[in-house]
């Protein structure tokens, strides 16, 4: 992914994004900031602007590379459940690896209390739509895909197994005996993307019938 951010600007941005995820937005200061980057305020306001500027570039910086790997997706010589397949492994892994910007984002959609980030992850939705939307028909146009699928519920499908299996991390820790974060990001990474994969594909793959 390409940026226009220095890596001074990145460091601001990682601290404001740990800082962000643990005591909120409205619980952190440019202050907290700058003094857990170990520097000085005026830099923040100046490459920022404010903190609500600031919150604005981290979220575009943080979601930005998706949009641009769902288009190189589409291009692939792959046939459709393998674009599905591969989608969701994009989601599930950009997701795990950015708990934090993700819990960020929930709130400040959840408040609506800055409407440009409402907006803009509004057509960051619309625009990763779109994107499944062009895979979904071209296996329905190949006769592989049921026609009757409601494709802007696929994307909470994934997402929501997700969060759920986060959302209840110390259950599906004990239970499946993941006792280091090492095998709990690997049990995401391989059995829970697959049972997600398996899921999705039921959704959208026609059934055929077996002889008793």
């Amino acid at each position: 992914m390409k940026t226009d951010l220095n890596d001074k600007q990145i460091q601001i941005l990682e601290v404001a994004e740990t800082l962000f995820a643990e005591k909120g937005f409205d619980g952190t200061s440019i202050r907290d900031i700058s003094k857990v980057a170990k520097i000085n305020i005026a830099m923040v306001s100046y490459y920022f602007g404010s903190k609500d500027l600031l919150l604005e570039s981290l979220i575009k910086h943080k979601t930005g590379g998706l949009k641009e790997q769902l288009a190189n997706l589409l291009e692939e010589n792959l046939e459709p459940i393998e674009k599905i397949n591969k989608l969701i492994e994009l989601y599930i892994n950009r997701i795990n690896c950015n708990r934090g910007i993700y819990r960020i984002m929930h709130f400040e959609i959840t408040t609506k209390k800055n409407e440009n980030i409402h907006h803009y992850f509004t057509e960051l939705k619309k625009s990763n739509l779109k994107s499944l939307e062009i895979i979904i028909k071209e296996g329905q146009a190949k006769g592989i895909f049921r026609k009757d699928i409601n494709i802007p519920l696929i994307t909470p499908t994934i997402i929501g197994t997700f969060f759920h299996f986060q959302m209840n991390k110390d259950f599906y820790e004990e239970i499946l005996g993941l006792k280091t974060d090492t095998l709990y990001n690997n049990y995401i990474k391989t059995d829970l993307t697959k049972h997600i994969q398996q899921t999705i594909k039921a959704l959208l793959i026609y059934e055929i019938a077996t002889k008793d």
